[in-house]
């Protein structure tokens, strides 16, 4: 008898709660989804630690709603990149390594020089957010610390069997290409980042077998093709209508070292401008993609202090975006792919630099392991640096650009980690952005915002 009456006292509770309101279909003209490639809580948690204080605040965390995601695919409890930004781009499941294709698609190795070899009958396409806006007559883009063909933004605009076809990837973003992806409609408005290895031929010092120079045909098709920082500074975003960026070979360097040896590579926060510049111009509105992809590559590594750079230089373009848009027809979400196994452990004093040593918050001496070796309060689940027997660890050394923290398992690279990741938003329909959910149900609330 107790237990019934308090179900009904509790369903009595909640039905005189306010209803939450209710997400208006095309409440939104614009769309920025920022992606922070491995951006787990712990990562979060510690940036913000890192260049604010256990108090501060990122600017991702002044966004008005909070949600959890789930982030397992198709095959494996712990997802890579592929899998789980395509679902956030189609809303579909996929297999580990498989860009935005169907759920009954098998990843299959490319070549050696980025060349897909899927097979007939692998699959087929799913309709990408970007896609989708291009066919109701929004603009589009795609903006990127990492490659370009990279497993994140390739997500948004190609469809593969396996992310490392980088070269047939990025052809399907040059209109009229051999390779092209008509649902692209005109093609991409805009797409920075990095990775002309897979735009150029082996002549010119790319991979691509083919011989064509994809940054030649994107020039033929009346894109201001851009290679540097200093052209991008130079660049008057306001008066154009479409922009490619490649501005290195390979990846961009992480921020620590673009800021260190003055790299002429732009800011993650400027590309973004740019590309918000260029896009705002389409009176339809647009859905652009920004990603901190380098995020990622520095918890692999077990490279702490380069992670929490490269977070916090993903927070600014967070930062520049929110002054340049208006909220209230514009839907800013901000979330991660997938965790990673750093963790914050011990027991450090508050103050404590998130990066060194771990300090009591007793005495504010070193903490030391049940050996009595000084440990680092960040440290990860596995990766390469793991010793035979700890030694202690100097603040020196710990707070070093390049230190790698320990790792409890032996592994040659750091791997991602299966638990759950934050979500973020703000503005236009962002209303059923809360709660645990699965990364496929965003691409719903995203799309309904837009009135797709």
């Amino acid at each position: 008898m107790q237990t019934v009456m308090k179900t009904l006292l509790a369903a009595a509770v909640l039905a005189a709660l306010p209803a939450a309101p209710a997400q208006a279909a095309g409440e939104a003209k614009n769309v920025i989804f920022f992606l922070g490639d491995g951006m787990g809580p712990a990562t979060v948690t510690a940036s913000r630690i890192y260049q604010y204080g256990e108090s501060g605040k990122l600017n991702m965390e002044k966004l008005d709603r909070t949600a959890r995601i789930k982030t397992f695919s198709n095959d494996a409890q712990t997802t890579d990149s592929a899998p789980s930004m395509s679902a956030y781009m189609t809303g579909v499941k996929m297999n580990n390594e498989v860009i935005s294709m169907s759920a009954d698609t098998r990843a299959i190795e490319p070549n050696s020089d980025g060349t897909g070899n899927c097979g007939a009958g692998n699959g087929a396409p799913a309709a990408t957010l970007l896609e989708l806006a291009k066919a109701k007559g929004k603009a589009i883009g795609a903006v990127t610390t990492t490659r370009v063909t990279h497993a994140t933004p390739a997500a948004t605009y190609s469809h593969v069997c396996h992310r490392d076809a980088e070269s047939d990837i990025i052809a399907q973003a040059v209109p009229g290409g051999v390779g092209y992806n008509a649902k692209l409609g005109a093609g991409l408005d805009v797409l920075m980042g990095g990775g002309a290895k897979f735009l150029l031929p082996k002549a010119k010092g790319g991979k691509r077998s083919d011989g064509r120079d994809l940054l030649q045909e994107f020039a033929a098709k009346g894109y201001p093709v851009l290679q540097t920082g200093a052209q991008l500074a130079a660049f008057d975003a306001k008066s154009a209508v479409k922009l490619v960026g490649i501005f290195g070979n390979d990846h961009l360097d992480y921020e620590l070292d673009r800021v260190k040896n003055k790299t002429d590579q732009p800011s993650l926060a400027q590309m973004t401008a740019a590309a918000i510049d260029v896009l705002s111009k389409n009176g339809n509105g647009y859905v652009l993609m920004v990603e901190g992809g380098r995020i990622d590559h520095a918890l692999h590594g077990t490279n702490a202090k380069r992670a929490l750079v490269d977070t916090i230089a993903f927070d600014d373009a967070i930062k520049t975006a929110l002054a340049k848009v208006d909220l209230k027809n514009t839907l800013i979400v901000v979330t991660a792919d997938h965790d990673h196994t750093m963790t914050i452990n011990g027991y450090s004093k508050r103050g404590n630099p998130i990066h060194d040593i771990s300090r009591s918050y007793v005495d504010g001496q070193p903490a030391k392991d049940a050996d009595g070796a000084v440990y680092t309060t960040l440290a990860f689940g596995n990766g390469p640096n793991r010793k035979p027997s700890r030694v202690s660890v100097n603040s020196a050394d710990a707070t070093a650009d390049d230190y790698q923290q320990e790792t409890g398992l032996r592994l040659s690279s750091e791997t991602h980690g299966g638990g759950d990741v934050m979500l973020m938003s703000g503005g236009a329909g962002n209303q059923g952005f809360k709660g645990t959910m699965d990364n496929t149900k965003v691409f719903g609330l995203v799309k309904s915002a837009l009135g797709l």
